[in-house]
């Protein structure tokens, strides 16, 4: 049934439907003309420190220069996306809120929940790609184990012994697990943890052979060598890790981001849209910011319009459908 709901057709009829309703409101040239002439509100499903937060600030710091307002960051975290994601959703359509939404908001979730209090299509309009926000498979710095192959080889020689942790069978990183063990022939020991930070924790003291986790989250243990980078789950070498190979080298046509977009609430004036998708391409595409966030893990990935992120949304939808159908995952 999900999936019967958020079809093709539907998905295009709905970014259709949002972009002519905006272009048609009344008097949206006219607030082009004079937005943003008060603070804007971005809106975040992650708590203050998290990767994304970080991320978020430093866009928020280079548009607020670049607009003359202040734009406040609102930490609305918690259940699975759910509380962000759905305040986003409810908020006025008139420019001065815009939502840093991930993977999991637009388009994972609807294949983890039989029903949603937000429609990931027809409650928003994409507004501008801001980055590729990879996952990579690590083991602890004292680990004998070098590359992705010898990790699969361990697996493969010991079903069900090898630990891989993640945070639970129904977040990003816990499908990843499960499509890799599928697709490499292996059966790890899944081990699943309420928090990142948690199961970093553990990888680092050895308490589990390895863990599949978002990179921003542990570029710094990389660097210091505490834990060692097998693999990233990108379709190719990632930028700021071209010596680490994709895990698509060793499992072919293997593609699993995270990702960051910026959306807003639909029916947002199409005029002010455009603008939005100026303004945080161009700070993307400023070396110094694209280096700030590169240091924290993800890769930005500016200058698409917001029709080229609504279409890159629709790969994404029809991937993870096809993997949910692959790993035998059902809405709860």
């Amino acid at each position: 049934m999900i999936c019967q709901l958020f079809s093709r057709r539907q998905f295009c009829a709905g970014l259709v439907c949002a972009s002519l309703g905006a272009a048609l409101l009344p008097g949206a040239t006219a607030q082009a003309q004079t937005w943003p002439d008060k603070s804007v509100n971005l809106i975040l499903s992650q708590p203050p420190g998290s990767g994304p937060d970080n991320i978020a600030r430093l866009l928020a710091d280079r548009l607020g220069r670049e607009w003359g307002k202040v734009v406040v960051i609102l930490n609305k975290p918690g259940g699975q996306n759910l509380i962000g994601a759905q305040a986003a959703a409810r908020s006025a359509p008139d420019g001065y809120t815009l939502y840093f939404a991930t993977t999991a908001a637009l388009v994972s979730n609807v294949y983890l929940f039989k029903q949603l209090p937000y429609d990931p299509v027809k409650d928003f309009d994409p507004v501008a790609f801001v980055a590729i926000s990879p996952l990579g498979i690590m083991v602890p710095g004292t680990s004998p184990t070098r590359s992705i192959e010898e990790f699969i080889a361990a697996s493969k020689a010991a079903p069900e012994k090898v630990t891989l942790a993640n945070e639970g069978p129904r977040t990003l990183t816990g499908i990843t697990a499960r499509l890799f063990g599928a697709q490499a022939g292996i059966r790890n020991n899944l081990v699943p943890y309420a928090s990142a930070s948690v199961g970093i924790q553990d990888a680092l003291g050895g308490r589990v052979d390895a863990i599949v986790v978002d990179l921003a989250a542990t570029t710094q243990y990389i660097k210091h060598g505490d834990l060692r980078l097998l693999a990233t789950t990108s379709a190719s070498r990632l930028k700021s890790w071209e010596t680490t190979p994709a895990l698509s080298e060793t499992l072919k046509g293997f593609d699993m981001p995270g990702w960051f977009a910026v959306v807003a609430p639909a029916g947002t004036p199409k005029t002010v849209i455009a603008r939005v998708n100026k303004d945080i391409n161009a700070a993307l595409a400023n070396p110094e910011l694209a280096e700030k966030i590169a240091a924290i893990g993800p890769v930005v990935d500016p200058g698409r319009s917001p029709e080229q992120t609504a279409a890159f949304l629709q790969r994404q939808h029809d991937r993870r459908s096809v993997i949910a159908k692959d790993i035998n995952l059902l809405p709860e």
